[in-house]
């Protein structure tokens, strides 16, 4: 399959690349600077330019069968008025345009489009969430049901469209855990606030499976939640980390600070979901690390360190 990516040159992306690259997939992907995107992924994949704003050209997805849509402005800033402008533009126009091309070029058959856990909102108190249940009430809920509902213009106009509700993922080079590792390895790790919010965490390969899977499986549509299917309290996953490290984990740090620090952007972290993927279990996705210890225990040994 010819597969068309944006956010080649995330934390994402190039992994994701390399993996369709194996499976035996052609690639193109869209990208801001494209001589910078493709120095930084293997021989043979292919680009244009995609800014995420202005009109692209059906002519950038010629002969696409599968878009993997990744590209938008980090969230983990702190919100201030212009971040969260660019938060939601570059979410929801980046999508808006990039379905808009996919339409004209006529060739697209399957898309996977990134959103996240926040599509749920916060303070649900360890409540249980799937696919199944309704959107929250804060900035990041409004963020992904705008971002998605941009995305469902592609399953309108008959293209599958798989939207991938990402978790907190879990890789020593980049994300929450490469923010995390200087202080845990210091033993001056700490849970964040109460520690009982729930953190919906993901293996980085399992969620570039997940990608994959959601790609090449065809009776796949709608929404579906990219989390392990053992969700754990941000104490749990504070001790486990430092149980990994063999360093003490015992500290807390109050919210008051988080919230001094990221303003509105700490009700991430404080707040928490507890997601479970029920669709990928029912459509028969296995994942590979499912327990966080498993899982950290990969990522930490000496290669990915």
């Amino acid at each position: 399959m010819r597969v068309t990516c944006t956010g080649a040159t995330g934390f994402l992306g190039p992994g994701l690349v390399q993996g369709l690259l194996e499976a035996g997939h052609t690639v193109h992907v869209l990208s801001r600077n494209v001589e910078h995107a493709l120095g930084r992924l293997p021989a043979g994949v292919t680009g244009s330019y995609f800014d995420g704003s202005t009109p692209l050209s059906p002519d950038a997805l010629a002969g696409a069968e599968g878009v993997v849509h990744l590209a938008g402005e980090p969230v983990d800033q702190r919100w201030t008025h212009e971040a969260k402008h660019r938060i939601h533009l570059s979410r929801v126009e980046g999508t808006r345009v990039l379905v808009e091309a996919m339409k004209q070029a006529g060739s697209v058959r399957h898309f996977v489009c990134a959103s996240a856990v926040g599509f749920y909102g916060g303070a649900r108190a360890g409540q249980t969430l799937t696919e199944e249940d309704v959107p929250g009430d804060d900035f990041l809920a409004h963020v992904c049901q705008d971002w998605e509902a941009q995305a469902l213009r592609a399953e309108e106009a008959g293209i599958r469209t798989v939207r991938l509700r990402i978790g907190v993922v879990l890789h020593p080079a980049g994300g929450v855990l490469h923010r995390m590792l200087p202080v845990f390895r210091m033993g001056a790790g700490a849970k964040v606030g109460n520690g009982q919010q729930y953190v919906s965490w993901v293996h980085r390969e399992d969620l570039f499976q997940l990608m994959r899977f959601a790609l090449e499986h065809p009776t796949l549509s709608g929404p579906m939640n990219a989390t392990s299917p053992e969700p754990v309290t941000n104490a749990t996953f504070a001790h486990t980390l430092g149980a990994v490290l063999e360093r003490p984990a015992a500290l807390s740090v109050p919210g008051i600070v988080l919230k001094a620090r990221f303003g509105e952007m700490a009700r991430v972290a404080l707040e928490g979901q507890r997601v479970m993927p029920r669709r990928a279990l029912e459509a028969g996705f296995q994942f590979r690390y499912p327990d966080l210890t498993g899982a950290l225990r990969d990522l930490l040994s000496p290669p990915n360190q």
